[in-house]
């Protein structure tokens, strides 16, 4: 058990996630106070990255659902497995077993024949220490799954008609991530711990990539980091995360790159800008006036 937001952080960094201090007391809270916890931020900062190490530091099961348009009750909590209930009526009748309907219905709605998804999984998990639930992007779900989500949230209990009501003897941890496409309902909101993730600070990105990619010389390091920074002030139609910092690093460190030049950032634009239009801006005048910044920050430091 983790005692204190200090705690939390030194946990997280022993699974290789650099934290600040408003992050891990976010997360302190939410365990302290059994709450969920919802983190908002652009693509790319980081947030499902803290359901998974989480998990890992709590030494527990994580299970996510990955929200998306259209996503309904039998994705994200139960469905029944017809072709194995078709399959038993079959030997049923095939046996001669003659009884009720209801008597029929029993032995066809029986939980080895139910298909346990995400929601219904973390409600019925039995382990020493409750799972982690990632709800991911919630934001690309409709407004419909987001209001029996809220059902859920606040009774941790889901009822299967032919089976009764389920109800978690212990609520697992849940973490919450929104890209903020859409605004998400208030009354949701009001049950978490809400915190937003920005894109890190220099200094933090370059304790990350320290951590992730620790084979990068430290002078390329400091380059690369200073080069996504001031990138990420250029106009663009998607902005690098630290997922593409951190993919960019390893790549330079592949190609044996010791120093960032022209022609190594052209050659590899392709890690962290995923759109042609972007990289068609980018290339050339930007990337020469971004490496100029490059080296006045170094001939500052």
């Amino acid at each position: 058990m983790m005692n204190s937001p200090r705690e939390v952080q030194k946990a997280l960094e022993q699974e290789k996630y650099v934290a600040d201090q408003g992050l891990a007391t976010a997360i302190f809270l939410a365990l302290k106070l059994n709450k969920p916890l919802f983190l908002e931020g652009e693509a790319g900062v980081g947030k499902t990255e803290i359901a998974k190490v989480l998990a890992a530091a709590l030494k527990t099961r994580l299970i996510r659902l990955q929200c998306y348009e259209g996503l309904d009750v039998n994705t994200a909590v139960y469905e029944w497995n017809y072709p194995r209930q078709l399959l038993e009526l079959r030997l049923i009748e095939a046996g001669g077993q003659k009884g009720s309907r209801e008597e029929t219905l029993a032995d066809i709605f029986r939980p080895e024949f139910l298909l346990k998804r995400p929601l219904l999984q973390a409600i019925e998990d039995n382990q020493p220490n409750p799972p982690v639930l990632l709800i991911d992007e919630l934001d690309r779900a409709d407004e419909e799954f987001e209001a029996f989500l809220l059902e859920v949230l606040s009774d941790w209990q889901i009822t299967i008609p032919e089976l009764g009501t389920i109800r978690a003897s212990r609520p697992p941890v849940v973490v919450i991530t929104s890209n903020r496409t859409r605004e998400i309902h208030d009354a949701l909101k009001r049950r978490c711990i809400y915190y937003w993730i920005d894109y890190p600070t220099f200094e933090k990105e370059l304790a990350i990539v320290r951590t992730r990619a620790p084979g990068v010389p430290e002078r390329l390091a400091r380059q690369l980091v200073t080069f996504i920074q001031e990138l990420r002030r250029v106009e663009l139609y998607k902005v690098p995360g630290i997922a593409e910092t951190l993919d960019w690093a390893a790549a330079l460190a592949a190609l044996d790159q010791q120093d960032l030049t022209e022609e190594a950032v052209d050659s590899t634009l392709g890690v962290i800008l995923k759109y042609q239009d972007d990289i068609g801006r980018v290339r050339g005048n930007i990337v020469r006036e971004l490496l100029e910044r490059v080296r006045q920050a170094e001939a500052v430091s």
